[in-house]
């Protein structure tokens, strides 16, 4: 430090001056420029800035390639670029700070100030051009390259300071601003990181106008996907066929509440870079701050236009979902997957979900994995999981998940009904294919959805069938909480259910809608505004459910509850038949098979048919007064007996508020 103290001080003419420091004087200031580590020798600038810059303030900070580039895409005067290149001098060298307090007459005042620059660029403070370049809506300013301070003292007295992204950027320094830690994903993305694969670049070719659109300088384009994800590598190939580096911003509810500081921090950004905007929308909601006249936006998802602030209204592209089944889709799968295990039918058990080419990678690579870990080759199993868990997430209040746990041998129903099930199963597998490849969909909006009505009395397995059709196509179960759902004001049901549908067209899984006559029920005669609202609600149901993607299950008790205009829009309907004597005892004998200890009545079935005979019980119901008689055996420390079965299924008939045979020979009249 004495070395450096003495370096310093050497030729310094105010180093024995008490108050060196608080009043620099013009010769001190004059030794500072000399021996200042900037170079003061002219350096190749544009001619209009050179036109303003005096020789000894044209310094040099490790050459200026990006400044030529910053007055090109900020449209910036000659006057603009001298303010910024004065304003970031004392952020590249100290020694320039007490130069800056002598010019301002204020020690304090280490920055340049807007009549300081004025003054150094031989203009005149009264001229109005020049003091509006350093207004907020100038370009200067507006684009984030100098920000003003000190807003309370008058225009001139201002202080000028250069965000250090700025100064970082002018120094070759690609590091995006703090504030968009955590916002903009890392690095430059190009298309080639989602792996577009040949329908992507289909999409592309087909509108050769969008990739001009995102070439030029500003524009606003919406992609509206009906399958999560089937528009992501779209968006992302767009700017590298125009040549353009993406910044990727999911734009969740975190972002959407910072959004007044992120914003103008991110436009700079895509603007210093010659980036555009890739916004991805995870739900639908009303992205307007983040649309600009000054980059190329492409907003990936649904948007509500709520703040009315656009620059421009987007110019809406719809891009189709991956069409399952196809032979490129299907070796898309083989692809990933690699070698498989024998007997494994690719073809059926991908067909129900509905991934992008990434998504397929993924879930490929999840499958690959599962299967190493048990040392075999990827089966169907393996292969559906790894599809659920690329496809798995919630859906909001109001929706609960259940991962299927049961298959065909677990549902007990007559040939009929089983065969309208596995008709539904082959719908939805086979739905891309007909409806897709064969164009068997009609027009009006309609979607590929499948939609099926189960009818039956409580506990006749229709909830239990709706896990099995799940889990024969290996996609997970989300049953909505319409308690959840129904809202007491007007409209707000609808959004609700809007919000349901919306993610449920996203997701490849099953929605069930349990006890549907709560929202589908019929339309009623109008009498009063309660009954016009709620008409108008079935209204909106019908064609929100003609117009759905994805696999949507309802049941209900009665069938007559439902309006008759749903059973249009029903592709299978399925009756569930209150089990006679023979379904019963099968039903029985499912409910006691696997480790359940039984006595030989028990396990020959003859005690069982006894019991089906004498008690009339759904499958809800002997299901539980199979459980009734387990507890009671193993309490007891036995086997499951014939006398434990009665006991079950007599509190099951009390349940009902039924008497049997038992408790009607104990009543006394």
């Amino acid at each position: 430090m004495r070395t450096v103290v003495d370096e310093r001080s050497a030729d310094d003419p105010s180093a024995d001056d008490a108050l060196r420091g608080l009043t620099p004087s013009a010769d001190y200031v004059g030794h500072l420029l000399d021996v200042s580590g900037l170079s003061t020798e002219p350096r190749a600038m544009p001619s209009t800035v050179e036109a303003f810059l005096a020789p000894d303030l044209i310094v040099d900070i490790g050459g200026w390639p990006r400044l030529a580039e910053l007055v090109k895409t900020f449209e910036l005067t000659a006057l603009d670029a001298a303010a910024l290149v004065l304003a970031a001098v004392p952020g590249l060298d100290p020694d320039f700070e007490p130069c800056y307090g002598y010019l301002n007459n204020d020690v304090t005042r280490k920055q340049a100030t807007i009549g300081l620059v004025l003054d150094l660029c031989g203009v005149s403070a009264l001229d109005p051009a020049a003091r509006a370049r350093f207004v907020a809506g100038a370009p200067l300013i507006g684009g984030g390259l100098v920000e003003v301070g000190d807003l309370d003292r008058p225009l001139l007295s201002r202080v000028l300071t250069v965000p250090d992204r700025v100064v970082g950027h002018l120094l070759g320094d690609d590091a995006p601003d703090d504030l968009l830690h955590g916002v903009v994903q890392p690095g430059d993305v190009e298309a080639s990181d989602l792996q577009p694969d040949a329908a992507t670049l289909a999409e592309i070719e087909r509108r050769p106008g969008l990739v001009d659109l995102v070439r030029a300088r500003s524009s606003l384009i919406q992609l509206r996907e009906r399958q999560k994800g089937s528009a992501d590598a779209v968006a992302l190939a767009l700017f590298a066929a125009a040549g353009r580096p993406a910044l990727r911003v999911t734009l969740t509810e975190q972002v959407l509440a910072r959004a007044e500081e992120i914003v103008p921090v991110l436009i700079r950004e895509a603007r210093l870079r010659g980036a555009g905007l890739v916004v991805f929308l995870p739900e639908p909601v009303d992205p307007g701050p983040f649309c600009t006249d000054w980059v190329p936006v492409v907003l990936v998802g649904e948007v509500r236009r709520e703040s009315g602030g656009w620059p421009v209204r987007p110019l809406v592209v719809d891009v189709e979902s991956p069409v399952g089944g196809s032979p490129e889709w299907i070796a898309r799968w083989g692809a990933e997957l690699g070698p498989i295990a024998p007997g494994t039918d690719l073809e059926a058990t991908v067909a129900p979900f509905r991934l992008t080419a990434t998504g397929i990678a993924r879930a490929a690579g999840t499958a690959r994995a599962l299967a190493a870990l048990e040392g075999v080759a990827p089966d169907a199993t393996h292969i559906r999981r790894g599809a659920r868990q690329e496809n798995a997430r919630g859906m909001g209040p109001g929706v609960r998940h259940v991962e299927p746990a049961v298959g065909w041998p677990d549902l007990v129903l007559p040939e009929a009904e089983s065969s309208s099930l596995r008709e539904l199963v082959d719908r939805v597998r086979n739905r891309d294919r007909v409806l897709g490849a064969w164009g068997l969909r009609t027009g009006g909006g309609r979607g590929r959805g499948v939609a099926a009505l189960f009818a039956g009395e409580s506990g006749t397995g229709k909830t239990l069938a709706a896990e099995v059709v799940a889990g024969e196509l290996g996609l997970d179960l989300y049953v909505v909480e319409l308690s959840a759902l129904v809202d007491k004001y007007v409209g707000e049901t609808e959004k609700n259910l809007e919000r349901l549908f919306a993610e449920a067209d996203r997701v490849d899984a099953v929605i069930l809608f349990d006890e549907a006559d709560a929202v589908f029920g019929k339309r009623s005669e109008t009498k009063d505004a309660h009954d016009r609202y709620a008409n108008m609600e079935s209204a909106y149901l019908l064609q929100r459910l003609e117009s759905f993607n994805g696999v949507a299950l309802l049941t209900t008790n009665l069938r007559g509850n439902i309006d008759d205009a749903f059973t249009r829009r029903f592709d299978v309907i399925v009756d569930f038949p209150f089990p006679d004597a023979a379904l019963r005892k099968a039903l029985w004998q499912r409910c006691l098979v696997g480790g359940v200890p039984l006595e030989p009545d028990v396990a020959d079935g003859s005690a069982l048919e006894t019991i089906a005979d004498r008690f009339e019980l759904a499958g809800g119901a002997i299901r539980a007064a199979a459980t009734t008689a387990a507890y009671l055996a193993a309490a007891a420390g036995r086997r499951v007996g014939a006398e434990d079965l009665l006991t079950g299924a007599q509190r099951e008939y009390r349940k009902m508020g039924r008497l049997s045979e038992e408790d009607l020979a104990a009543l006394e009249f």
